[in-house]
């Protein structure tokens, strides 16, 4: 069973499927001050997403757009 306080982690193609968009999308992303996107933490060559982050992220933006 799952711990609701345990972190979850998303793997770059899994965060690219969720916004329905490419990895180049997500490099971008990454790079753009402006959009302020999360950082991701690195494990060996790969990226992964804390997803609380990811959502809080789609909040702000959902909240600005508003």
């Amino acid at each position: 069973m799952s711990n609701p306080t345990e972190k979850r982690y998303l793997p770059g193609p899994k965060v690219a499927a969720r916004y329905d968009v490419t990895d180049m999308s997500i490099y971008r992303w990454e790079r753009d001050p402006r959009l302020n996107f999360p950082a991701p933490i690195r494990i060996g060559r790969r990226k992964f997403w804390d997803e609380a982050a990811l959502e809080a992220w789609e909040r702000e933006r959902a909240r600005k757009a508003g």
